[in-house]
């Protein structure tokens, strides 16, 4: 097998890898090589009106002699990056135009490539930890530059959300509670769709540490029960309503099988962006809080696209690009 099959095959591996291609618009092909050679998982075509990618490689040399085989094959591998990476121009170019339509001061940043193994979590100083505890944090450990956004509750279900949420490709985490995105899952899931990733919320966003263990497992094993029915996923990460919690959720969380808490270092609104530090300035690895309200609920009134704006032009700003907390935790 020669480099430029392996390259090529290697290219073919790995949702996170197509993720990181389809997010590299513009990359050049060299950079599309280097991202090949880091993927693995199952295999996929290249897009409507390039070769593809899944059919052997081989079959473009057969019964040529070595050196022609090989220049075939080299030939081959170039011509279906080459048109994958015109492909990504494209989409680069639709998510500019976008970013104007939307009224953002500057395109946002693209992430980097998801790191190869996720960093290890300790929980963040003054919160509770244990052995057999789930970590709860309020950043990531991280060097890249890049922060994390995430939407609480479903209360708003506005459509111009997810519109521009796609439009732009931005990366996000929804954590839901049921009793309010009971009135629509349907619009969380055209979410998960897109490519956002659901979590919990518990059933009924209870301030937990006032509920026995018993009350608060049910709040908590229950909604991964509701989710998996209505979104076809097991969350793998909790938040507490509030950020309120006690050694009893940590326990309960654990007991469903939720693997990490993350909690918040900056908060989005749609009339201001709100920060932990008296700095005012995001560190790699922060997450962002904000949660699904229209402009009855935002004080100031204002749109789940404001505050999305607003968001993205302050990390814009500061230099970092949003990426997925998934790929991290």
């Amino acid at each position: 097998m020669t480099i430029i099959r392996q390259i090529t095959q290697n290219y073919m591996k790995g949702a996170r890898a197509r993720r990181h291609l389809r997010r590299a618009g513009g990359a050049s092909l060299a950079a599309l090589l280097a991202v090949s050679c880091a993927a693995t998982a199952g295999p996929s075509g290249a897009p409507a009106g390039g070769p593809r990618l899944d059919e052997p490689l081989a079959a473009a040399g057969a019964g040529l002699p070595l050196g022609a085989a090989q220049q075939a094959e080299t030939a081959y591998a170039a011509a279906s990056l080459a048109g994958y990476a015109e492909h990504l121009a494209r989409a680069e170019a639709r998510r500019v135009a976008a970013a104007q339509r939307w009224g953002l001061a500057e395109v946002p940043l693209r992430p980097p490539a998801p790191p190869a193994q996720k960093p290890a979590l300790t929980t963040t100083p003054g919160h509770i930890s244990g052995e057999g505890l789930p970590p709860v944090i309020t950043r990531v450990p991280t060097e890249d530059k890049v922060v994390f956004f995430t939407i609480d509750d479903g209360w708003e279900k506005d459509p111009a959300l997810l519109e521009m949420l796609r439009e732009l490709d931005v990366p996000y985490s929804a954590f839901l509670s049921h009793y309010v995105a009971k009135e629509d899952y349907g619009y969380f899931r055209r979410m998960y769709r897109d490519g956002a990733a659901i979590h919990n919320h518990t059933l009924h966003h209870k301030e937990l540490p006032t509920l026995s263990y018993e009350r608060q497992r049910r709040e908590i094993c229950d909604m991964q029960e509701v989710l998996r029915d209505e979104i076809g996923v097991t969350p793998r990460l909790f938040r507490p309503p509030y950020g309120a919690y006690n050694r009893d959720t940590l326990r309960a969380a654990a007991s469903c099988g939720l693997e990490a808490v993350p909690l918040w270092m900056e908060e989005a609104w749609a009339q201001r962006f709100d920060y932990a530090r008296a700095e005012r300035e995001l560190r790699p690895g922060d997450i962002i809080l904000t949660h699904f309200r229209g402009p009855k609920e935002w004080p100031g009134g204002g749109t789940m696209t404001d505050m999305v704006r607003r968001t993205l032009n302050e990390v814009t700003r500061q230099g970092y690009a949003l990426a997925r907390l998934e790929d991290y935790v």
